[in-house]
């Protein structure tokens, strides 16, 4: 019988279920248990500089490895800073454990110092909580947690645990551990099978067919089996801001990312299309536009694990409840069964049509001779890491850059807030998605706005500690680009609170973190001064890249309209 206080229980927990990074910051409710983490020989702890940051750390080391991230931190101001990263995450849909730590359980209610009501405070942007009662609570309450925030769709839970419940002064039995039964949970993992056979049958007839990916596709592993359904039915290929990376931008069949700031050709074929088969999508509003005017021709095929997302926002003709990577297993062997195959003359004529809303070339941009533009700096940095690289982005003009030009071959190698649009989420996301891949020996590049950087630059500290290489880029614009933007468009071109004039000098400041740095100022120093970057392995290197203030995200869809409306560069810079 192995006797242990509540907060080893917590730590022998974390070693039960394979966790390696633990990302946190100590306090007073949690001392017990940093007391506990220095008898492990199995974690490693990282130490952020803030919580928001370390908590974003261990969403973007979830992201690149589909494990679960896990942050500590103490209770009051500890577990508050945190509620954006579990907010992004909980959009995202990312399987996060946040440990919290909380006053003593005689204390709770009674306003004790450092106390917050963690649980009631995070339950809109958790899939679950729990407030342990008792040290024998902590590891079946954190092995269910972990359960939880990897199954279905996966997002964050808390783990409330208050001081009394990891005194070492209190032994108890470790439970071994057991398989994780929740009765009132049970995800449904397989489709309907009659509803597959009618996919399969409305797949076979299509003479418009459009395939859509979303963010549920990279959870689900589905890659593989989606370029396969892709080729064998010469499906044209889109994807949302969060599933960009499931089908390699280098494919073809890939029209780019379809929405808002979509390509041209990605938004006119669903407007067009006869089908849309969306795979592990929500519809979000960044998409769709007018949902009124959404795919008017087209039957929707809807697959998602959440049955909530199905018709939540967008009328489904054939949905099914099930994991994407399953529910294309089925399809496929339903496609075997029933020998079905393309519509080969219609296809040959769909084809036709998108090429030439390719010929519109909506992605051309003016390259002026004085000034960088944005969009130099994420084609350049594409081409020389082959879009290989691991990419994060923070929120803003960059970001919608960032989708649009860079061609990403595989998944989890873009991450960015696509559902909360969290500025500062790039740089500490960074930090977990290097310590995710450093086997791999992948770049990890994070590209950022003069604003966004701001919100999290005391990470700087965090990466000199535990030598974390990133490469950052900051497209620095002296601006709040994105909002400037719309000031422009929608406000008469009324500037109000975006100049960023009183920056920092980011080059010092990143060289007294101990970090190297430099600056570019002419496009033609811009290849070479991104290759430098690169070369540099072993060192954080942040490029201060100094680009036009007056760059427009272009296409644009028009606000309102169907899909296909759009206000492409030709078209200039009014609305």
């Amino acid at each position: 019988m192995t006797l242990m206080s509540g907060a080893q229980m917590l730590v022998r927990t974390l070693e039960d279920l394979g966790v390696e990074y633990l990302f946190g910051y100590p306090g007073g409710a949690v001392l017990d248990i940093y007391d506990a983490l220095l008898d492990s020989h199995k974690l490693h702890h990282v130490l952020g500089r803030h919580e928001q940051g370390l908590a974003m750390a261990a969403d973007g080391y979830a992201r690149t490895t589909g494990k679960v991230g896990v942050c500590l931190v103490t209770s009051g101001p500890g577990s508050t800073n945190t509620v954006t990263a579990i907010a992004t995450a909980y959009m995202d849909s990312i399987p996060l454990v946040v440990i919290t730590g909380q006053v003593g359980t005689q204390l709770i209610g009674s306003d004790a110092f450092q106390e917050v009501d963690t649980i009631g405070i995070t339950r809109p942007v958790v899939k679950h909580s729990y407030l342990c009662q008792k040290a024998t609570d902590i590891p079946k309450y954190i092995r269910q947690a972990f359960y939880l925030a990897s199954t279905g769709r996966p997002g964050p839970v808390v783990v409330d645990v208050p001081k009394d419940c990891v005194r070492p002064s209190q032994k108890f039995e470790y439970p071994e551990p057991e398989e994780v039964h929740l009765r009132s949970y049970d995800p449904t993992l397989q489709g309907h099978k009659g509803q597959i056979k009618r996919i399969t049958k409305v797949l076979a007839e299509a003479k418009r067919p459009v395939l859509m990916l979303g963010g549920g596709t990279i959870a689900s592993n589905a890659s593989e089996q989606i370029r396969e359904l892709a080729h064998q039915f010469r499906l044209p290929v889109v994807s949302t801001l969060m599933g960009l990376g499931v089908y390699s931008g280098d494919d073809p069949q890939f029209l780019g990312m379809v929405g808002m700031h979509g390509t041209y050709e990605a938004n006119q074929a669903m407007d067009k299309a006869d089908l849309v088969l969306a795979l592990g999508v929500r519809f979000d509003d960044r998409v769709t536009n007018n949902l009124g005017k959404f795919c008017p021709e087209a039957a929707i095929v809807h697959v998602d694990i959440d049955p909530a997302s199905i018709s939540k926002t967008v009328r489904t003709d054939y949905p099914v409840v099930g994991d994407v990577s399953r529910v294309l297993t089925q399809l496929k062997n339903s496609i075997e069964e029933l020998k079905v195959g393309c519509d080969n003359q219609a296809m040959d004529a769909w084809w036709a049509q998108i090429e030439e809303w390719r010929g519109e070339q909506s992605l051309n941009f003016e390259h002026k001779s004085a000034v960088i533009e944005p969009q130099e700096i994420v084609q350049t940095l594409s081409e020389l890491t082959r879009g290989e690289a691991v990419i994060t982005t923070d929120v803003g003009q960059h970001q919608m850059f960032t989708a649009q030009y860079y061609k990403f071959t595989k998944p989890r190698r873009f991450l960015t807030s696509g559902g909360l649009g969290t500025m500062g989420y790039g740089f500490p996301a960074g930090i977990g998605a290097y310590l995710g891949v450093k086997d791999q020996r992948l770049p990890v590049c994070v590209l950022t706005g003069d604003g966004s950087f701001q919100m999290n630059i005391q990470e700087l500290s965090t990466c000199l500690e535990f030598q974390i290489p990133l490469k950052i880029f900051i497209f620095d614009n002296s601006t709040l680009g994105n909002v400037r933007q719309w000031q422009r468009m929608f406000y008469r071109g009324r500037i109000s609170s975006t100049d960023l004039k009183f920056n920092p000098d980011f080059v010092a400041l990143a060289k007294a973190y101990g970090h190297e740095a430099f600056r570019i100022e002419k496009p033609e120093e811009l290849r070479a001064g991104i290759q430098r970057a690169l070369d540099i392995k072993d060192k954080l290197v942040l490029v201060d890249i100094v680009c036009d203030t007056d760059a427009l995200i272009m296409p644009m869809q028009k606000g309102g309209g169907r899909m296909s409306e759009m206000v492409l560069r030709s078209d200039g810079n009014t609305y």
